[in-house]
């Protein structure tokens, strides 16, 4: 019995490569992993018992439905991981012509506020003798800003700054938050930029050995994951 067998699981973003890959290691060391996509086919296709939430993050109401649909269908919430993201590359003198609202919803605010929605989810597994945890992925330009990826830096070092913080808050209560940061990820989401053009990037990680590295976190009890814990990904 591995140390998630049973744990009851929310994958906010499992239509991605990456969060695919992670709820697909979850089930494997027998989580119960409820998945979130936006788009309702592609969870289809990967929620197979038909237990997906398909909600888009930049609804004003999605953490509390989110948070609310993942709890009814798991009743409870021991580990939540956040693989939802959008990308955008922009110098600063374009940075006002773009869509900077949904690119801060899903890389930082939404995360921050299904936390706040969850917590008492959290608290109720933690009281319960569980040890839960959040995990988040603001990647190596929330330590690292990144020029040409101004505004994509600044909503993941928000997203950095609010998991550390909380974290600390929350230290005491037993729930354990982690911020990941691996640098470039072959995911292909550079290709699907929300505006702007990818500048060449070198080669990036392997999006499974990345997944390997974050449910063997939630596992082992690690509390930081900074780039150099990707090293060989």
């Amino acid at each position: 019995m591995t140390r998630l067998e049973q744990s009851r699981v929310l994958v906010v973003g499992a239509t991605g490569a990456l969060g695919s890959l992670i709820a697909e290691r979850l089930e494997d060391r027998g989580a119960r992993v409820v998945r979130h996509g936006r788009d309702e086919g592609r969870l289809e296709d990967r929620a197979a018992d038909g237990g997906g939430i398909a909600v888009d993050l930049t609804d004003e109401d999605a953490p509390e439905v989110i948070v609310a649909r993942a709890v009814e269908q798991l009743g409870g919430l021991d580990v939540i991981v956040f693989a939802a993201g959008v990308v955008g590359f922009d110098t600063v003198a374009e940075t006002a012509e773009q869509d900077l609202e949904t690119l801060f919803t899903v890389n930082a605010l939404a995360p921050m506020r299904i936390v706040s929605v969850a917590l008492p989810a959290l608290r109720e597994s933690a009281d319960a003798g569980n040890e839960p945890v959040v995990l988040t992925l603001s990647g190596i330009v929330s330590e690292l800003p990144t020029a040409g990826l101004a505004s994509y830096s600044a909503s993941k070092a928000a997203l950095a700054a609010y998991i550390a913080a909380a974290g600390r808050e929350l230290r005491r209560s037993g729930i354990r938050l982690v911020d990941a940061r691996p640098g470039h990820i072959e995911t292909g989401l550079a290709d699907r930029p929300l505006f702007g053009t990818a500048p060449r990037f070198p080669h990036g990680h392997d999006p499974a050995a990345v997944a390997d590295r974050l449910v063997q976190a939630i596992e082992d009890g690690t509390t930081a994951l900074p780039p150099d814990a990707f090293s060989g990904s």
